[in-house]
């Protein structure tokens, strides 16, 4: 049976009973849920679960079956952890329109909400840290978890005073490339800082203080890692792309791709792939794709043909 641990206790999630455990009060047999210890003869309530992690749902219509989410989820991604307050225009809760005069007082209430949504400059600064986070890592497509991660850096890097002479952009940008390097995804510096605002250089600057600062477990960047993206980007086949993915591999294995530029060397391996396949790929279009030279794939190239394979 499936069980949760939460602050130290263990709860099934499954309704279970315990043979060995009585009540205290009648004697009867005790059973456990994922909220509360209780007998089943009395109903005496023994142990329960104060705090409920689970969605709250509610209806606003009894006659309906319907139910809406009462708020979001608590997320890292959001300076106040998305307890904030939104207060609506149009509309209220139950989808009838406002009158004129209680639009004009939701209009002075959100405006004195936004003032005073803040309660200090430092989580002013965290706020607009946090969104740049969610921008780049919503253009770039990622993962919920690495913008969760990448948030979470920003959050230590501000508690560890490391903002303090640097732009928020470069220490977001950085915390977006850091979380990708901790779990070995293909981003190259050059994508995350077009998308930042500040250039190329703060960016690598503020990745290198929290490299340093924070003690990243970061990964080196394989070529392996750039197949799939690039793949995607170039149209190939999935037999091209296996294939692809199999001699990037075995090159690392043999320490062949030590000191190399990794989207280059992927962009070689799936050009290989392709002229074993038979696959329309050209050289200048694979080394579009990875942002090197057609001279990159070609060296490359050799090398990987030189292979015992």
């Amino acid at each position: 049976m499936a069980t949760r641990e939460i602050y130290g206790q263990t709860f099934d999630e499954d309704v279970s009973s315990d043979q060995s455990a009585t009540c205290v009060e009648c004697g009867g047999q005790i059973r456990t849920n994922s909220i509360e210890t209780a007998c089943e003869d009395c109903g005496l309530i023994i142990d329960e679960q104060r705090i409920d992690h689970g969605p709250d749902w509610r209806s606003y219509n009894e006659k309906t079956d319907s139910q809406s989410r009462v708020g979001p989820p608590r997320t890292v991604a959001r300076h106040d952890n998305g307890l904030s307050t939104e207060i609506g225009r149009w509309r209220d809760g139950n989808g009838n329109q406002l009158a004129g005069s209680k639009r004009s007082r939701l209009s002075r209430m959100r405006r004195e909400h936004s003032r005073g949504r803040f309660g200090s400059k430092s989580e002013r600064n965290l706020a607009h840290g946090l969104g740049e986070v969610r921008r780049i890592t919503s253009v770039l497509d990622l993962a919920e978890s690495i913008r969760n991660q990448a948030c979470q850096l920003f959050r230590s890097a501000q508690n560890e005073d490391l903002l303090r002479g640097r732009s928020i952009e470069a220490i977001a940008a950085g915390s977006v490339y850091s979380a990708c390097r901790c779990n070995g995804l293909g981003r190259t510096i050059d994508e995350i800082a077009a998308l930042a605002r500040v250039n190329q250089q703060r960016v690598m600057n503020a990745y290198k203080v929290l490299n340093q600062e924070l003690g990243l477990p970061t990964q080196p960047i394989r070529p392996s890692g750039f197949v799939p993206r690039l793949a995607s980007e170039l149209g190939v086949s999935d037999q091209v792309r296996h294939r692809a993915q199999r001699l990037a591999e075995h090159s690392e294995t043999v320490d062949k791709t030590v000191g190399v530029r990794p989207s280059g060397f992927a962009a070689a391996c799936l050009y290989c792939a392709s002229q074993e396949y038979g696959h329309p790929l050209t050289q200048r279009s694979a080394a579009d794709a990875a942002n090197v030279t057609p001279t990159t794939v070609r060296a490359h190239r050799d090398t990987i043909e030189g292979l015992p394979l």
